[in-house]
């Protein structure tokens, strides 16, 4: 059971990565602090050395093309090649920001199939963005200059741009994806070490979570597991309520170890006061029944966490018939 309510002078159980709710020195989240769509100073950074890159790379490119052009027997052109490649890197460094949000957006995503899911959308909408914006400044340029420009449509013309899309989107979003990791490093460096937590009851019957300007109770017994979710986790409970909180899955382990809440998986945590039975499987990893028939996945890094469960004895107000049991396949 959870309930929300306003936050009381002093809350008897808070998870130790909030204990102070009025603590400032918290090192900023990257893309929430500042400007629009949530770009910061340093995504500008980041912006300005992709851009310094893709300027140099587009510039070798058009001199090659053209040297390469003169050497089959056409015209050297220049300035033409460094328009074509200008234009083209021109659209890309304004849909920079999209790609920002997409990398963040995927890796506060669990799950490898959403990942991918989200990482297909942003390909096929970059690429049409790109292609779209590209072509378009092209003949607005060569009309204002007396000219025409013809992209020459074609099924065989898009997939050449897609190709040369597809490269630039991985290596660009594989470049901001590790900057992102080495920001979230850093911060997390940086950050104080949070006042020790308050001396609490032996045997709490509530914890507190911070949720904005008010407080989640959640009793221990209704937590069925605990996921990872980028910048925060979220708590699933027996009835089917989710509460996403900003947080590390590191420091729930820790708050709610005493209430049998352990780790299963690199992502998750599960109340093994709720699981009323065990799946091994062959590879090693296993999956968790709870009570209310709701199943969870773990890895077979953490089965020891799960395999004194047969021998536990059953949570007050089990019966024995009911205590957790663990079935093999074969």
């Amino acid at each position: 059971m959870a309930d929300t309510e306003n936050a009381p002078p002093t809350p008897r159980v808070e998870p130790v990565w909030d204990q102070n709710p009025t603590r400032r020195d918290e090192p900023p989240v990257a893309g929430t602090n500042s400007g629009p769509f949530g770009i910061s100073g340093g995504d500008r950074t980041t912006f300005a050395a992709i851009a310094a890159v893709a300027l140099a790379i587009g510039i070798v490119n058009a001199f090659s093309g053209a040297q390469d052009a003169a050497w089959r027997g056409d015209s050297y052109d220049i300035g033409r090649r460094l328009f074509w490649e200008m234009s083209s890197i021109a659209i890309i460094l304004l849909l920079l920001p999209i790609l920002v949000l997409a990398v963040r957006r995927m890796r506060g995503t669990p799950g490898l199939a959403a990942r991918a899911a989200i990482g297909a959308i942003i390909l096929l909408g970059f690429s049409a963005l790109h292609i779209t914006g590209m072509v378009w400044v092209r003949k607005l340029a060569l009309w204002l200059a007396g000219g025409a420009y013809d992209f020459r449509f074609s099924l065989a013309t898009v997939l050449y741009e897609f190709r040369k899309d597809a490269v630039a989107v991985v290596l660009i979003a594989s470049t901001i994806w590790l900057l992102e990791s080495r920001r979230e490093l850093k911060s997390a460096a940086a950050a104080p070490s949070p006042p020790p937590a308050p001396l609490q009851p032996s045997s709490p019957d509530a914890i507190w979570l911070r949720d904005g300007t008010s407080r989640i109770r959640v009793v221990p017994r209704d937590i069925l597991w605990v996921a990872s979710a980028g910048n925060y986790i979220e708590y699933s409970l027996a009835d089917g309520t989710r509460h996403l909180i900003r947080g590390t899955l590191a420091a729930a382990e820790s708050e709610l170890a005493r209430f049998s809440v352990v780790r299963v998986h690199r992502t998750k945590l599960a109340n093994l006061d709720r699981v009323r039975g065990v799946d091994l499987k062959p590879s090693g990893d296993f999956e968790l029944a709870f009570d209310n028939g709701q199943t969870l996945g773990g890895s077979r890094r953490y089965r020891p966490a799960v395999a004194t469960l047969g021998s536990r004895a059953a949570p007050v107000g089990i019966a024995a018939a009911d205590r957790p049991a663990i079935h093999k396949q074969s």
